[in-house]
């Protein structure tokens, strides 16, 4: 799951986030501290629910470094959900001292980090990498910058679906192959579960700031992208205001609070609800439908959190549109990537290892371990790889009517404002026509009138 923090200037915030960041593991290296040409720093986020990337990451750090002699791979997990991982990020890119060489980087980020200078291009080596030929053009172009240079190499992508638990749906008197096809269908779930079985949560769609773009993209653009509005109209290159389907979305998350669908404010407003979702609140049966994303299934297949019952206990179903309308289902997809550092003090030696990070026995490791859409043909035609997890059927069957974020630069700053709106609603701030002006309001001062039409 995953508002681009800016750089902080605050000496003592980022003395802290680099105590934080170096501690490391056993397998961080030692190295010189990322000061000399021979070491290679990596920086990527790891959480309980999220381990897949780092058992990588030490696997090719030994293969590494046994091939490159003197080489020393230098990993430095940041222990934070998604929106602080950012904010570190950012705190350790202010520094060429501290900067990263190898960056764990989120698709919608790369246009604006690399308009900031935080990324280097590419190109020159994917041109001689023979690898670069397995990975399709959809998912070449998710590391393009604004000025047609690549920025980075995907992992991966992922799609975003409903899990609800078929226990409590027996228990609720709902049926165990659930096919919602309206939102209506989504509330009368969740209302019933409420009145058969109370003492647990009916639903949760992230909602506030806390959960950053999990809010944007598994919350609010999942439900926005079934009703007949979008964000941003890509043939004229302008953000969309004056929707009616903004302000419908942020009526179906009021009804959820209002109802006591959804969970408590305390709960809504955790930086770490994403994490307990995945790690607590359905494996313990304390959640009956969850819209979330296509890894998940992951940390529970393995791992300090696996959960062998998931497969008999969730079900799985597409998000529908509001209305039934067509295409039926809607989804969301994103992915992350591989990116070098602009102040790498070997760029070309940071490039090999994100090439060995991701040749094709590594990138098999990860789609299957972390769940992920393969982003290499040769992973996706594997039949270990399609065998491999019981939801990889399902949430590829979602491409078709998936939709991606708008890659453009003020992406970060549009995110922020949803995540804003969203909350104002839940926490009874503003009503959903007060909340859907003010982000009307916000997005035209951030990229100006000319680029902003009135939805039709």
């Amino acid at each position: 799951m995953r508002t681009t923090a800016r750089l902080v200037t605050s000496a003592a915030a980022l003395a802290l986030v680099l105590t934080a960041c170096s501690g490391g593991s056993e397998d961080s290296g030692g190295g010189d501290g990322g000061s000399g040409d021979q070491t290679i720093k990596v920086a990527y986020q790891k959480t309980d629910a999220f381990f897949q990337l780092d058992e990588l990451l030490v696997k090719s750090k030994a293969e590494f470094e046994e091939a490159n002699p003197g080489w020393t791979v230098q990993l430095e997990p940041i222990a934070a959900q998604e929106t602080d991982y950012f904010t570190k990020l950012a705190l350790m890119n202010g520094s060429p001292d501290t900067a990263p060489d190898v960056i764990y980087e989120d698709t919608f980020q790369v246009r604006p980090d690399a308009a900031a200078g935080f990324l280097a291009p590419m190109d020159d080596y994917l041109a001689e990498w023979e690898d670069w030929a397995q990975f399709p053009e959809g998912i070449r172009a998710a590391g393009l910058g604004d000025d047609g240079s690549t920025y980075g190499v995907s992992m991966g992508t992922d799609t975003r679906g409903v899990y609800y638990n078929k226990e409590i749906f027996a228990q609720a008197g709902l049926p165990e192959d659930w096919q919602p096809e309206t939102w209506d269908d989504l509330l009368e779930a969740a209302r019933t579960v409420k009145a058969e079985v109370p003492d647990v949560i009916p639903m949760n769609v992230y909602a506030s700031k806390a959960q950053g773009e999990g809010t944007s993209m598994q919350g609010f653009e999942m439900l926005l992208y079934g009703t007949d509005d979008t964000l941003y109209d890509a043939d004229a290159g302008k953000w969309i205001v004056g929707s009616q389907g903004f302000e419908d979305t942020l009526t179906f998350l009021q009804t959820l609070q209002d109802e006591e669908l959804m969970p408590g404010l305390e709960d809504a407003l955790d930086t770490n609800l994403p994490n307990r979702v995945s790690t607590e609140l359905l494996p313990e049966g304390r959640l009956a439908i969850a819209v979330d994303g296509s890894w998940m299934p992951g940390g529970w297949m393995s791992g300090d959190n696996a959960w062998p019952e998931w497969e008999e206990t969730m079900g799985m179903t597409a998000m529908p549109t509001q209305n039934g309308q067509e295409p039926g289902a809607t989804s969301m997809s994103g992915g992350w990537l591989l990116s070098i550092g602009a102040n790498a003090d070997d760029p070309e030696m940071a490039f090999n290892f994100i090439a060995n990070t991701l040749n094709e026995e590594n990138s098999f490791k990860f789609a299957t371990e972390n769940s992920q859409i393969a982003a290499r043909d040769d992973v996706a035609a594997n039949p270990d790889y399609v065998s491999f997890n019981p939801s990889f059927e399902f949430f590829s069957s979602l491409v078709p009517v998936t939709n991606f974020r708008p890659a453009t630069p003020d992406y970060a700053q549009i995110s922020n404002n949803i995540q804003v709106a969203a909350e104002s609603v839940i926490t009874g701030q503003a009503t959903p026509e007060q909340a859907a002006e003010t982000y009307d309001q916000a997005i035209t001062r951030v990229v100006g009138d000319e680029n902003v039409s009135e939805a039709s």
